[in-house]
């Protein structure tokens, strides 16, 4: 619905009505439940539509003007390698690889990704920003920036700075199986599923099994994620 939306196809209004006529008729507790959940999340895009309006800067300035201090790292090398899924986490990398290809992606998927770059790697949101700009079929300047913000924690109504996904139980609980994994990681295929979230983690001869060759067929993880979030952590105390 969202590049239809996006591109002045259906409007939100037409939207709304519908999924609530939609629940209306389906008379059952779920559909009331999914109905809710749904146009909460076109609620949400026309809230981001409101802060752009009345804050222009958003697409380059964080609502939370403390942020304009936060210790930031430029790496291209590092940036490339999550642009490209090659950031060694594979639910991470199956995101990345995805929107390249198709345009698109889930949005647990979006969000799981953005945090990779802005709370394990420090990689400023804007880039973020203009990477899915650029490539997805759905890029939306309001919703693109708000997302990017809220998961930064320098947003309206942002997620708390403390909140940084970890890649592995992310993977696990959302794609317990690999599926998804499976299908744009390629060269994981052959790995059980015990393994396929945590690759560096399986035994040599899984591995070998599998043909997987650590930083050969797919990279070790472009950091410890326990250490990264320690130091998201204090980075983010220094402008508490």
């Amino acid at each position: 619905m969202s590049p239809y939306l996006h591109f002045g196809e259906i409007g939100p209004r037409q939207v709304w009505h519908a999924v609530q006529a939609a629940a209306a008729g389906r008379g059952s507790k779920a559909a009331e439940r999914g109905a809710e959940k749904f146009l909460s999340e076109l609620g949400w895009r026309e809230f981001s539509y409101n802060l752009l309006y009345n804050f222009p800067h958003l697409p380059v300035r964080p609502m939370q003007e403390k942020f304009a201090a936060f210790p930031w790292k430029h790496d291209a090398e590092t940036e490339r390698a999550w642009q490209r899924g090659r950031t060694g986490y594979p639910i991470v990398d199956a995101g990345m690889r995805q929107l390249w290809n198709t345009g698109w992606m889930h949005n647990r998927v979006r969000m799981i990704v953005a945090s990779m770059l802005t709370k394990d790697l420090l990689i400023p949101w804007q880039h973020g920003a203009a990477w899915f700009w650029d490539t997805l079929v759905d890029a939306d300047l309001a919703n693109n920036t708000q997302g990017w913000q809220w998961t930064a924690g320098c947003g309206a109504d942002a997620a708390p700075y403390f909140r940084i996904f970890n890649p592995v139980t992310q993977g696990e609980r959302y794609d317990p199986a690999g599926e998804y994994i499976r299908e744009w990681v390629p060269e994981l295929a052959r790995l059980p599923g015990r393994w396929i979230h945590k690759p560096w983690q399986a035994p040599r001869d899984t591995l070998r099994d599998a043909g997987v060759c650590l930083d050969d067929t797919y990279p070790s993880p472009i950091i410890d994620h326990s250490e990264a979030r320690d130091r998201a952590l204090a980075a983010y105390e220094r402008i508490k």
